[in-house]
């Protein structure tokens, strides 16, 4: 089913979504792979403040490459998620709603997502340069120093990306495995 969603993006919106769902994010999202999220989750064993609010917002884990004249931002496709599974279910208790990358995650984060309502998305790897034109902003907020790393707040309109663990447990990576095998066996 396509669905279409703004972000920040709330609970009840985050349980509408089913695994396999095209989904098209309009809003505001903010990036952070992995040195990022170590910094963020040092922060919270000290007590700090992070540097931006995570309940109802999406993480999307990109470092992109340098803006070419005249865009916001550069080529913008997704890392490993399995990098931020460390420090992913500490930020989801914390409410955030959503996390796009590419490729599976642990137990303990499938748990984590079902235990707060989220969702896990994931964003075709390879299309870097064709997601970025649905960037319209791009602004370093914190962890500067980090370069490609350092968290950015975007603004996105009609982001493309497919519900791969949805608020209820179901794995589209699974699902599908099993499809295709049962399909195959059909044959």
């Amino acid at each position: 089913m396509e669905q279409h969603i703004n972000s920040p993006m709330n609970t009840e919106d985050a349980k509408k979504l089913r695994s396999g769902d095209y989904v098209y994010i309009t809003g505001t999202i903010y990036t952070a792979r992995d040195a990022a999220h170590k910094r963020m989750y040092e922060a919270l064993e000290k007590g700090e403040c992070l540097p931006f609010e995570m309940k109802h917002n999406i993480i999307y884990y990109m470092g992109p490459s340098p803006a070419r004249e005249g865009r916001p931002i550069g080529s913008a496709g997704p890392t490993t998620s399995s990098r931020m599974d460390k420090y992913a279910p500490a930020l989801l208790d914390l409410g955030l709603i959503g996390m796009i990358g590419k490729g599976k995650r642990t137990d303990a984060v499938k748990e984590a997502i079902i235990r707060n309502g989220a969702v896990y998305f994931a964003a075709v790897g390879g299309a870097g340069a064709l997601l970025s034109k649905a960037i319209k902003s791009s602004e370093v907020i914190a962890y500067d120093d980090l370069g490609t790393e350092a968290i950015r707040k975007l603004e996105v309109e009609n982001f493309p990306v497919i519900v791969v663990i949805d608020s209820t447990g179901n794995n589209l990576y699974e699902t599908a495995i099993k499809e295709y095998a049962e399909k195959a066996i059909d044959k």
